[in-house]
């Protein structure tokens, strides 16, 4: 969703079909007030903010903007008028990703909009825990080892992912029985005694780095030298 704040109402209008007719979805704003008033029930993808605005100006709604921590990450693109190189410059000093100069043509808005969107767009993070060849996906819950994908119950999963991001740490049984299973759940720290032996199992020679730690619990092995 872009935001197109202008109070001009018919450049407003025309900046809000021009997205829209290459699929995008718009939406006008006349002021900073009502800008500002739906900030609180939804975000935008990208601003169009006019920085000669009645009442609050651009300049200052782009400051709110950089210093919330809700909107601080929403591109902004500056429209300025003609000649006002300092409101340009201000603009950008205060982490606006680009500028329109007025009076300015759909198309260079659109051409503008579709570069910050993609220069802004979140960079894909795999989340990835790895111990040697024991690989574990956080977000596609996969465990491979050297390559070779093992097949793991829930809780054993969380086990180990709990295990190897701590790598070292020492957990009592009641520690992990609270982590995994909840302390609403009704049975017993045997219980992780049952999964951990069934864990050490299924990864096979990397088992042997969940460590038992005499009258304690467990901890996950700082190394593992094959």
């Amino acid at each position: 969703m872009i935001w197109c704040v202008e109070d001009d109402a018919s450049i407003r209008d025309i900046e809000v079909y021009a997205l829209q007719s290459i699929g995008l979805e718009a939406k006008g704003f006349e002021d900073g007030r009502s800008f500002l008033s739906a900030l609180r029930t939804e975000l935008p993808d990208l601003v169009i903010l006019d920085v000669m605005l009645p009442e609050t100006d651009g300049i200052e709604l782009l400051k709110i903007l950089k210093s919330t921590a809700e909107y601080v990450d929403i591109p902004v693109i500056m429209a300025t008028a003609r000649g006002t190189e300092f409101d340009k410059v201000r603009g950008l000093d205060l982490g606006a990703d680009d500028y329109l100069v007025k009076p300015f043509g759909m198309m260079e808005m659109i051409s503008r909009v579709k570069a910050v969107m993609r220069r802004c767009k979140p960079k894909t993070v795999i989340r990835v825990l790895q111990v040697d060849g024991l690989s574990l996906n956080l977000d596609k819950r996969t465990v491979t080892i050297n390559g070779e994908k093992i097949s793991l119950t829930y809780k054993e999963f969380e086990l180990l992912s709990l295990f190897m991001k701590n790598v070292g740490l020492v957990f009592s049984r009641d520690t992990l029985y609270n982590e995994i299973w909840g302390s609403d759940f009704i049975g017993e720290t045997r219980t992780v005694d049952m999964h951990i032996r069934t864990l050490r199992q299924k990864l096979g020679e990397y088992g042997e780095m969940i460590e038992t730690v005499r009258h304690v619990g467990y901890k996950f092995g700082g190394s593992y030298d094959k």
